[in-house]
């Protein structure tokens, strides 16, 4: 073996992640370790050298120090017998959403050395197993993704000591005690409506989503207020379930009590993209006879025939803000965490993304 194979063959160190960033190795420390006191500008250089390098730290000897697993559970809680289309794993593994979260969450925790190991609940039995599994020290913390008021998972989670981060904003009081990270959604459905009364429709109607869940109660809420503000006081409303049937029939049901629509949000774009099959089906254009504005800019958006104008929640960005935030609980060991003082939420903002559907 020569001696540039030997060279390459050695293990990448902090150290060499410090001199390929330009920065101290304790700096590279801190970073890994998700500390907040961090310059942004430095954790950018030192996660890219850290990908440039393919660094991957010593788990075992880490462990045997910090007694953590280096995994986190990605938590997916479902309300229990729900009526919705197709199986909860399912739409778990065809929602853009959920791909645009793991996807944030891991640009963060794989050049850290940390696994992401995605855990499913729906139901009384799998919330008790989820809950003594994350107990027993199987995962260092938890980002979880409820979206139901009625959910217990949020206020089981709330009374533990193990880190947690809440995608979205708690559902409950009794869930107040987690760290969580939302985009301000009523905002979001105030762009949809500026935007389609900025290209003169008046005849308006919503696909929402399930009234039990607080994102889909935002969203249109946000929508009619906007709308009232705008002097536009009648809005007809179809509830669907973010799924793309559910978009189709929503419209539909929309056209039946509205004829002469000429707008509608959709209050996702998986259910947009429904919508926009199903009005091409009746015989409607898109955009010149019914408008068509989503919410998400996910992949769904530009699916579509014409692509959807849509609102964008930074999805991936405030993913990764989860990571960071579950980082810093744990380095804490736990301080802050979920029976602890939790950090400050973030809430980012929505913007519009202009398209061809309105």
């Amino acid at each position: 073996m020569t001696t540039d194979q030997r060279a390459q063959s050695r293990p990448v160190t902090l150290e060499h992640v410090a001199r390929e960033a330009g920065v101290s190795r304790a700096t590279v420390s801190r970073v890994i370790n998700g500390e907040a006191t961090v310059d942004p500008r430095l954790r950018k250089l030192v996660e890219e050298a850290i990908t440039r390098t393919r660094y991957v730290p010593n788990r075992a000897a880490r462990s045997l120090v910090t007694r953590r697993t280096d995994s986190v559970a990605l938590v997916v809680s479902e309300q229990e017998k729900r009526d919705v289309s197709g199986p909860f794993v399912g739409r778990i593994f065809t929602d853009p959403y959920f791909g645009r979260v793991a996807g944030g969450l891991l640009d963060v925790l794989r050049p850290r050395g940390v696994q992401v190991v995605l855990m499913l609940t729906d139901d009384e039995p799998s919330r008790a197993q989820l809950l003594g599994y994350l107990q027993q020290g199987h995962v260092d913390g938890v980002v979880l993704i409820s979206s139901h008021a009625a959910d217990p998972l949020p206020g089981m989670l709330s009374g533990t000591t193990l880190p947690a981060v809440l995608a979205g904003r708690p559902p409950a009081p009794t869930a107040a005690g987690l760290t969580s990270v939302d985009s301000d959604q009523v905002a979001g459905a105030r762009l949809a409506a500026d935007r389609l009364v900025a290209i003169g429709r008046r005849r308006l109607g919503t696909v929402a989503g399930p009234q039990d869940m607080p994102v889909a109660q935002e969203r249109l809420a946000g929508f009619r207020a906007a709308l009232d503000a705008h002097g536009v006081r009648e809005v007809a409303v179809a509830e669907g379930d973010f799924t793309q049937a559910s978009g189709a029939e929503g419209v539909r049901a929309l056209l039946e009590r509205r004829p002469d629509l000429d707008g509608v949000f959709v209050a996702s774009d998986l259910m947009a993209l429904g919508a926009v099959t199903m009005l091409h089906r009746l015989g409607r254009r898109v955009p010149e006879d019914v408008a068509v504005v989503g919410f998400d800019d996910s992949s769904s958006a530009l699916a579509s025939d014409p692509p959807l104008t849509t609102v964008r929640q930074p999805v991936e960005e405030m993913a990764a803000e989860m990571a960071r935030l579950l980082l810093r609980q744990i380095a804490r060991g736990g301080d802050g965490g979920a029976a602890g003082h939790p950090l400050s939420p973030v809430l980012f903002r929505p913007t519009l993304v202009v398209r061809g559907s309105a």
